[in-house]
């Protein structure tokens, strides 16, 4: 193995999982054997609790002026140590360095934007009587879980991290057993901004540690980000166990396409929409919705993937089992008619043959019914349907049961505001492959991709990490006593 064998990091130190039980961790670039991962147990997560619990009171009490300093020390170790985070993405992912550096770069704008909670969270005062005035103050809920998905080992954790203990709050994250490293790194980094030991803690392991989570009486909040079948069951456990849960599910991004568009913009943005991190990304382009005449289009389009070559500029897929269901939807739909117009099946890529690739692949004449027009593909696949009309491609979006991204690619700018007015979906593009938010705004879609409610990014998060204390106050006993009182 290259590196140690992994182990959790509660209350300021990496200790031993009680458990003899681990998972290999395995880099798709390759197959090279990296590390192993302990799946913990039940009491391994009390450890964290209790140690959470514990330094939750003097956190809690500290201001947030304070506690955001952390987090511009932690900001500027992100951006000192950025290549090697970003090497330690591509290991344990498999995504290219450069989308491995976008990650990181990611990482510390969300560091940046929670130094500006202090600005932010000022909670509201209001003299609403002679003398007697109302306020509410946004107060931190306690322990606190994230557990993140293997795409974005570095991202989707800072989506989290910064927001919820900049608030106050203390964490426990679960990451992905697919990706261990990166977790581990950043809970050093976060030390050695000055962060208190048991406020932030790292708990390994597989399905049994998400439902402990989700079960544990210490534990008043969840935050879920993967897939929408999990997801699901998350958010049902959690909030039957009466905590607060947001659980993020996933995709079948739409991009319309109308005629219009101008050709060269539109199949570089689609291209790097749906091949981007080898498409395991919710929100990837998985169905071009073609109105009209877009044949011209499709052409640039065929171009565009042809560029993206396994190994250089295109990444693996995270494991074998991934490689073999993408590639089985590609199968399927070939052969219930769908025309292959470029094939990304079984390359080979010199010198990584052991790696899990999946090359490019644009499929057209696939219809609404096929399994491969309806799933998460999750991989470097883009489906085109066709259709006469914008009512027609709008109706496709509609249907499909999840409703995180659509974006439509057109010069006319009333139809662009038609198709955001009636797609059904949390975040909608013009002219834009991935229309994913900045900060301050947050990340989130709609339907079956999104299961509570609120937001775990941006300022909106502000609701979700904290809960508000309202209070009511008078200094003036000559006005007597009145309905108020």
């Amino acid at each position: 193995m290259k590196y140690a064998p992994i182990q959790n990091y509660i209350n300021g130190r990496f200790v031993a999982a009680t458990t003899d039980q681990t998972l290999a961790v395995i880099s798709p670039i390759d197959g090279t054997s990296l590390s192993s991962v302990p799946l913990s147990t039940a009491t391994d997560l009390d450890t964290a609790v209790e140690a959470a619990k514990g330094a939750f009171p003097m956190w809690s009490r500290t201001t947030i002026k304070e506690r955001v300093q952390v987090f511009f020390r932690y900001k500027a170790l992100l951006e000192k140590n950025l290549k090697e985070l970003a090497l330690l993405v591509q290991e344990e992912n498999g995504k290219t360095y450069d989308e491995a550096v976008a990650e990181i770069e990611k990482g510390a704008e969300l560091a940046e934007f929670a130094c500006s909670l202090p600005q932010i969270v000022t909670g509201e005062i209001l003299e609403v009587s002679r003398g007697v005035e109302c306020r509410t103050e946004h107060v931190p809920l306690g322990v606190v879980a994230s557990i993140v998905p293997f795409n974005f080992p570095s991202m989707v954790p800072n989506w989290t991290i910064p927001n919820a203990i900049a608030l106050g709050n203390c964490m426990i994250i679960k990451p992905s057993e697919k990706v261990p490293l990166s977790v581990g790194r950043l809970a050093e980094l976060l030390q050695e901004a000055g962060l208190p030991a048991g406020v932030f803690n790292v708990v390994h392991g597989d399905r049994a540690v998400v439902e402990a989570i989700c079960d544990h009486p210490g534990i008043v909040a969840v935050s879920f980000v993967g897939s929408t079948k999990i997801a699901k069951a998350v958010y049902k456990r959690a909030t039957g166990n009466y905590k607060r849960c947001l659980a993020l599910g996933g995709a079948k991004n739409h991009l319309i396409v109308l005629p219009d568009a101008i050709p060269g913009m539109t199949a570089q943005n689609i291209t790097a929409s749906m091949a981007g991190c080898a498409g395991q990304r919710c929100m990837a382009a998985s169905a071009m919705v073609a109105v009209g005449p877009v044949d011209h289009i499709i052409e640039k389009l065929i171009d565009e993937a042809q560029k993206m070559v396994p190994g250089k500029n295109l990444g693996a897929v995270i494991n074998r089992e991934a490689k073999e269901r993408i590639e089985r939807y590609i199968t399927e739909a070939e052969s219930q008619g769908a025309k292959v117009l470029v094939d990304g099946r079984n390359p080979t890529v010199d010198g990584k043959e052991q790696g899990t690739y999946v090359g490019p692949t644009v499929i057209d004449y696939v219809t609404p019914e096929m399994a491969i027009a309806k799933e998460e593909v999750f991989g470097p696949v883009i489906s085109i349907m066709r259709t006469n009309t914008v009512d027609e491609a709008l109706a496709i979006e509609n249907a499909n049961p999840y409703g995180n991204a659509a974006s439509v690619f057109t010069q006319n700018g009333g139809m662009a505001r038609y198709v955001i007015d009636k797609a059904s979906a949390g975040m909608v593009g013009v002219n834009v492959g991935v229309p994913v938010p900045r900060e301050p705004f947050s990340f989130g879609g709609w339907n079956d991709s999104r299961f509570g409610v609120g937001d775990i990014t941006g300022k909106s998060s502000i609701e979700f990490w904290t809960k508000l204390k309202k209070s009511t106050t008078k200094w003036n006993p000559e006005s007597g006593i009145n309905w108020m009182s």
